[in-house]
């Protein structure tokens, strides 16, 4: 998977050697030789990763990874840090800066080509999402309950069939606010959070199982595929470590564990599974806004053309009927001009339960805009959608609406309604609309409260 990266180090030779290493692999590349030219190529040329060195001169990269992950233009930009330092502290530090990884100079080819190409399956979902999200991530509009979604402690699953080890590596998380959970633990939970798992910890070497055909099986599982898998091997255990990122882990651990390593890239991949996570949900939210009218529940304008355009190609390919009925509250004005627009959205909401309650499953029930509903009722002749309309007249006018949340204070409500029905593949969306307006205005020109059939 090619993608755009950043090499940012004072050294030019390091830069060069680098950027030879990523082109071979089919890599665009860019160069900055401190962190001040970093920022500014970031936030104009938005790379999918930024490989930053550590020890610069003026602005080290600790500094520049914390700019970085504060503006909410690059927030989102996944940065490996890397640096001649091996202690742990320095590992700890870069990514309590904001690093989504750290690897050690001279870098092992594999391990940085391992590593961009685990960033690249995050950044391939991430990206997708963000450019189909409308609400403006990028922008930094994280509503504060979704902040605080990125900062619960994590739900963990652990498996390592050494039970001391197990333990030792449980200790810190569990003392850090995470809940960990063993595979047995797993078994016998009853629904305790097993659903809502963020990790899974998975130990590679000295097992009495098969790692990898388990991370294959997360992989490949409903339930599972995406989590964030985060495996320990030692360092003897290269290669099977090579394969689990192969197979879709998202980031290794060298064991021994260091505790503070390990919570710290517990929480880095915590927080990008969740924003990820946040990310989808505000995607089907939009892709629900867009059809969904917020007031009632039912499909709004877009949908209603669209989907009785669909039917009526449906109805000419099959010479099946097809019916619609118009529905209009009669004196709704009055309603809002006597009792406030907050009984007129009751009134509404109520009005839309009880024309759902006198449809079939298969009918598409619609508000196409103020107090105006339509029905789009397929496979069905006009004689019974004037039946239909009738029962939903009837339903009205039957009980009273309330007005207020106690329904203590209610009013009578009635409906006009006009039926047309589908006349051929001559007809239009436009055409069987403006006959089922034209129904409902005779209804209510004859005294409301009664359905016209101009269909039957």
């Amino acid at each position: 998977m090619s993608a755009k990266l950043l090499v940012v180090d004072d050294i030019l030779a390091n830069r060069r050697l680098m950027q030879a290493k990523l082109e071979a692999k089919y890599y665009s590349v860019l160069l900055a030789e401190d962190g001040q030219k970093a920022l500014e190529i970031a936030h104009a040329d938005q790379p999918g990763i930024i490989l930053l060195d550590v020890m610069m001169p003026g602005m080290d990269g600790y500094e520049v990874c914390r700019r970085l992950k504060a503006d909410p233009e690059t927030a989102h930009i996944p940065v490996v840090m890397l640096t001649a330092l091996n202690e742990t502290a320095d590992r700890v530090r870069g990514l309590e800066a904001g690093a989504d990884d750290f690897l050690t100079k001279p870098v092992d080819d594999f391990s940085l080509m391992a590593r961009i190409g685990a960033l690249n399956r995050y950044n391939a979902v991430a990206h997708e999402l963000r450019n189909r999200e409308a609400n403006g991530v990028r922008a930094g509009a994280l509503s504060d309950d979704e902040s605080l979604a990125l900062e619960r402690g994590a739900n963990i699953l652990l498996i390592d069939s050494r039970e001391g080890v197990a333990n030792a590596i449980r200790e810190p998380l569990e003392q850090a606010g995470h809940r960990v959970l063993t595979l047995d633990e797993a078994d016998q939970s009853t629904g305790r959070g097993t659903s809502h798992l963020d990790i899974i910890l998975l130990s590679l070497s000295h097992q009495r199982f098969d790692p990898l055909r388990l991370c294959a099986h997360f992989r490949t599982t409903d339930a599972t595929r995406a989590l964030s898998i985060i495996v320990m091997a030692n360092s003897s255990d290269r290669e099977i470590a090579a394969q689990a990122l192969e197979l879709g882990a998202s980031d290794i651990i060298q064991t021994p564990v260091v505790p503070e390593e390990l919570l710290a890239r517990v929480n880095t991949q915590t927080k990008r599974r969740r924003y990820v996570d946040i990310l989808r949900r505000r995607v089907d939210r939009g892709l629900e806004l867009s059809v969904v009218d917020q007031l009632t529940g039912l499909y709004n304008r877009r949908y209603m053309t669209n989907q009785l355009g669909l039917w009526m190609k449906r109805a000419a390919a099959g010479n099946i009927p097809l019916s619609v009925i118009a529905v209009d509250i009669d004196h709704f004005k009055q309603v809002n001009d006597k009792y406030g627009h907050e009984a007129g959205d009751r009134v509404l909401q109520q009005f839309a339960e009880r024309i759902q309650e006198n449809v079939r499953p298969k009918d598409i029930v619609c508000r196409p805009g103020g107090e105006e509903f339509l029905v789009i009722m397929p496979e069905t002749t006009g004689e019974l959608a004037g039946r239909a309309a009738e029962r939903i007249r009837r339903s009205i006018a039957a009980d009273r609406f309330a007005l207020d949340g106690n329904g203590n204070d209610v009013i009578e409500v009635t409906v006009s309604a006009g039926v047309a029905a589908y006349q051929g593949e001559q007809d239009t969306v436009a055409d069987i609309l403006r006959r089922a307006d034209a129904a409902l205005y005779r209804a209510k020109t004859s005294g409301r409260n009664r359905v016209t059939n101009i269909a039957a």
